[in-house]
């Protein structure tokens, strides 16, 4: 690509100064890698460039004011400050998970932060190792203190300036799972690449050179799967009885890994489900660029429907730039996400005698495990039958304020876990789909740095998924991996139900109920006073109860023969 010369560059910037309708309003004005930090102000991005990373606020402003074909506003920065990559700093239970494992492991402080903000807060971890700093981040003297120089740039999250600098060189390799990815490590002032998935003429990519710092390159490698597993393949290590820190590592999170291992591989991308396209064509950005197809909506929807409604409730606590408005839309798409492209319910009930058998099918719509990622999530079966009468025979997996299930062994007993069934046939029975955790010892936990092995994984399979030959580190744990209809694409779950005593015709209500925080998850700080993280993620939760969001519905209804 051949260089702008000085006049055509200045031509340009008056250019753009013009572009009133183009542009929403003026540059503000630049801050520098020496001034001091900015005030971050809620309902606002951050305004931050640094030598290797700027905050979103350095590019919102021209990537704003986006609408597609049909009309639609689409602008990236609208959509990208209510996602949970954008939050993925903010999250009081990120942030009270990590100080619970560094008060345990006190000797370990640094090691543990290093590890949790590689991913969840790059642009302040990689900045603070480039320049020889400290990787703490937990507000003492770490950079989730206002007061400290990075703090814009942690609590930005996941922004764009990472995800765009990612290179290619070892995507898809073990070396780049974990927070193994790659970017320039120099300075290189005004010259730092941007991968985009489209190529820039010079005198746009002048405009951006200009306005942020960075010189757009187009790479196919930004629409590919493997830009995500660089943070969505996650292994951990763990602490021996011995309190050495293990050479072996713990498969926490694997969704490319399940990807790789389902249909869906050949089929669709990471992107292409949680970036879905506009509607026919959209500008990149408001500078007079073309439109392009297909733009890619920087909505990364997930199922975390719980985190925004509590940054939603907490704006100026969490100190969140996304407005009320804006999460209340990702909320929306959350739901929509939940319910249309997760899984469906479909089933059979019969009659024999006095016993009611129902059969309920389960079948999973994602390229990956559901639940997946975090293994705080859970999903699970809540089914409940009523007599003519309206009184109800039998229920099972029903749920509490609290976010506890109904006879669920490990909600109830810390050290029991409830294992898969194929056939259920007491209330206190309850198929949740979710993986249990255990320790050196086999015991069931949830501090991820005893996190030897799993214990319980029945999440449900993608179509494809070959239960009895893949990797040990995505493979089917308990009783489900002898489950013969529990196989890629769903499971069958059947319910043989007693009703002498009840009158016919029958009604079966079935749920498929999901919580990104399991009960056990979110009270395994309940008494940690020592934790001024975990007592403000309680002061938000008690206030918001810790409701399922529902994934599918059936009805049945059956008579005696």
């Amino acid at each position: 690509m051949k260089a702008c010369n000085p006049t055509l560059l200045t031509f340009v910037g008056l250019v753009l100064l013009g572009l009133v309708a183009a542009c929403t309003a003026a540059v503000p004005p630049q801050s520098t890698p020496t001034a001091p930090p900015a005030v971050v102000e809620t309902g606002q991005l951050p305004r931050m460039r640094g030598e290797f990373f700027s905050a979103s606020g350095e590019c919102g402003f021209c990537h704003t004011a986006l609408k597609d074909s049909s009309g639609k506003d689409v602008s990236i920065e609208t959509a990208w400050r209510a996602s949970i990559m954008a939050n993925g700093a903010r999250d009081p239970y990120y942030r009270a998970s990590v100080r619970s494992e560094t008060l345990q492991k006190p000797d370990y402080a640094e090691a543990i932060q290093e590890k949790c903000a590689v991913c969840h807060l790059p642009m302040g971890f990689q900045t603070a190792i480039l320049k020889g700093e400290s990787p703490a981040f937990l507000p003492d003297a770490g950079y989730f203190n206002p007061a400290h120089p990075l703090y814009p740039l942690a609590l930005d999250g996941v922004s764009c300036t990472v995800c765009h600098q990612i290179k290619s060189d070892n995507l898809g390799t073990i070396e780049s799972y974990s927070g193994g990815y790659l970017f320039e490590k120099e300075p290189k002032p005004g010259e730092r690449p941007a991968y985009g998935r489209f190529a820039v003429d010079d005198n746009m990519a002048a405009v951006m050179r200009n306005a942020s710092g960075y010189q757009p390159v187009q790479s196919d490698h930004v629409t590919q799967s493997e830009l995500c597993a660089v943070c969505h393949n996650l292994y951990t290590p763990y602490f021996t009885n011995e309190g050495e820190l293990s050479a072996e590592l713990f498969p926490e999170q694997t969704p490319h890994l399940e990807w790789l291992a389902s249909e869906f591989s050949g089929i669709s991308s990471c992107q292409a489900c949680h970036m879905p396209a506009a509607a026919g064509e959209a500008p990149i950005a408001n500078t007079g660029s073309p439109k392009r197809s297909p733009f890619m909506q920087h909505t990364f929807i997930g199922g975390n429907r719980y985190l925004l409604e509590l940054l939603a409730a907490n704006l100026e606590g969490l100190k969140v730039s996304a407005t009320a408005e804006q999460l209340e839309q990702a909320r929306l798409l959350t739901v929509e996400q939940l319910q249309q492209n997760t899984a469906q319910l479909s089933g059979s009930v019969r009659q024999e005698g006095d016993e009611l058998i129902v059969e309920v099918l389960v079948e999973v719509l994602t390229g990956h495990k559901f639940p997946t990622s975090f293994p705080s999530r859970r999903a699970w079966l809540h089914l409940t039958v009523l007599d003519a009468n309206g009184k109800t025979v039998f229920e099972s997996g029903g749920w509490q304020a609290d976010g506890s299930i109904t006879g669920n062994d490990n909600d109830l007993d810390e050290l029991l876990f409830e294992p898969h069934y194929q056939v259920i046939t007491q209330p206190d029975q309850v198929q949740i789909y979710e993986p249990i955790i255990g320790d050196p010892d086999g015991k069931v936990t949830t501090t991820l740095l005893r996190a030897q092995r799993y214990l319980k994984d029945n999440r449900l399979l993608p179509r494809g998924f070959e239960k009895t030959q893949v990797n040990p580190d995505i493979a089917v744990y308990g009783e489900a991996a002898n489950d013969p209809d529990f196989l890629g694409g769903g499971d069958t779950v059947q319910y043989r139900i007693a009703t002498a005593g009840f009158t016919a015709p029958f009604r079966i209500e079935v749920e498929l109920l999901y919580q990104s925080f399991g009960y056990r998850w979110a009270e395994k700080f309940r008494g940690q006073t020592d934790n001024p993280e975990a007592l403000e993620f309680y002061r938000y939760t008690d206030q918001l109860p810790n409701a399922p969001s529902i994934i599918g519905s059936l009805l049945l209804t059956a008579s005696k023969p």
